[in-house]
């Protein structure tokens, strides 16, 4: 590994703020927020960020206008359910390069002028190559940029969603030692090396986690080598979003499990994930500044959460089942008909079958968990079914 490979100025500035500490140490949390948002050299925050097919990593949009043309079904009929609000809000958390809002509203404009009418379309974004990025693809849609502290305080009837965000939120770090939680703390090494040490938790919120989510770490099922990570960070951004929202819907889009799943014993190594260059390890302590790095979300955290913000659960079901209950397959059928005869247009067809398949592949993409909360909805809206959960939730 050459110097080459490392974010100088980030790696400075964050063992500046490491030997400013009490007990030169930060949270695992902190280090990641660091690596991952400092405002100048994090690797969201420059132009370091690479998605696509030849990137760090690719997202559902990077494989045709599908799944965003599939949302904007879910939207259309979440806009009726709602009996029609305008402005009908749809808040996207975490953009990335603008791809999939792009999707929605050219897709809405074509097929529904109505709701394309009464959308007010709001990007919230926090990294600032990202969203020059965003401006510059979207320049000729009607799209605000703002803060979620700007958002008003249940000012919004609509829908807030985020495809792939609260993976990259800063998680902290635990083992278990003695039978005791243990936080991984961050220190340096040499005035330059990146360790980790444990010590006692930094709050107890770490504890009260475990309570909401009914996972007994003290049980003997948990080994000396157990570790795994928290996401306080996701509890904090449900807690905005629920915030906002005076009625409507969240839609949340990530890779993930039930807390069951998440802290199976099993599961002994987390599910902390670094991508790189296309390739995935597990050492946040390389390529920083250069590397995303993600934890699998725990979407029961997120619905037990939800509920304490006023959230209610609406269906929890696999991103597959969500697309195909909402049309992919008749999208997949249409291919089998086409009557493509030279070689380039049949290419073409194979390419954009295979795309679908990716996004409902059951070990992949299909796989990602889609959660949907409402608040302020009245009994009758409540029980009005959506489409994207009419298969079998899981």
């Amino acid at each position: 590994m050459t110097m080459n490979d490392y974010n100088l100025e980030l790696c400075d500035a964050i063992a500046h703020l490491i030997s400013e500490t009490p007990q030169q140490r930060i949270t695992f949390a902190e280090y990641m927020d660091l690596v991952l948002y400092h405002p100048q050299h994090g690797y969201y925050a420059t132009n370091q960020v690479k998605i696509g097919a030849q990137g760090d990593f690719f997202t559902s949009p990077h494989l045709g206008a599908d799944f965003g043309e599939l949302l904007a079904e879910q939207f259309v009929e979440m806009w009726q359910i709602l009996s029609y609000p305008v402005p009908f809000t749809l808040v996207e958390m975490g953009a990335g390069q603008g791809i999939l809002s792009g999707d929605i509203l050219r897709y809405s404009q074509r097929q529904y002028p109505d709701l394309f009418d009464a959308i007010e379309y709001i990007i919230v974004e926090k990294s600032p190559a990202l969203k020059k990025e965003q401006q510059q693809r979207l320049r000729q849609l009607p799209i605000r940029w703002c803060a979620i502290e700007e958002i008003t305080t249940e000012s919004i009837i609509g829908c807030c969603f985020s495809n792939e965000l609260v993976d990259a939120l800063p998680v902290h770090q635990f083992v278990i030692e003695n039978g005791q939680l243990r936080e991984i703390y961050v220190t340096t090494q040499d005035g330059i090396n990146f360790v980790e040490v444990a010590g006692e938790p930094s709050t107890n919120k770490l504890i009260k986690y475990f309570q909401l989510v009914e996972i007994d770490l003290m049980s003997s099922a948990y080994t000396e080598v157990y570790r795994s990570e928290v996401n306080l960070a996701a509890l904090d951004w449900l807690s905005t979003v629920a915030n906002k929202l005076q009625r409507g819907y969240l839609l949340t889009v990530d890779y993930g499990y039930t807390a069951s799943r998440y802290y199976s014993p099993g599961r002994d190594v987390g599910t902390l994930q670094c991508y790189y260059q296309h390739a995935h390890h597990n050492n946040p302590y390389i390529n920083i500044g250069r590397q995303d790095i993600t934890a699998h979300v725990n979407f029961t955290a997120l619905e037990r959460w939800g509920e304490l913000c006023g959230l209610q659960k609406i269906g929890f079901t696999q991103q597959g089942l969500f697309l195909m209950a909402l049309g992919l397959g008749f999208r997949i059928a249409s291919l089998s008909s086409s009557n493509a005869t030279d070689g380039k247009a049949i290419l073409q067809v194979l390419q954009r079958r295979d795309a679908l398949h990716q996004m409902i592949n059951p070990m992949g993409l299909g796989g990602f968990g889609v959660l949907i909360q409402s608040k302020g909805l009245s009994k009758e809206e409540m029980t009005s079914p959506l489409k994207g959960l009419s298969m079998p939730n899981i």
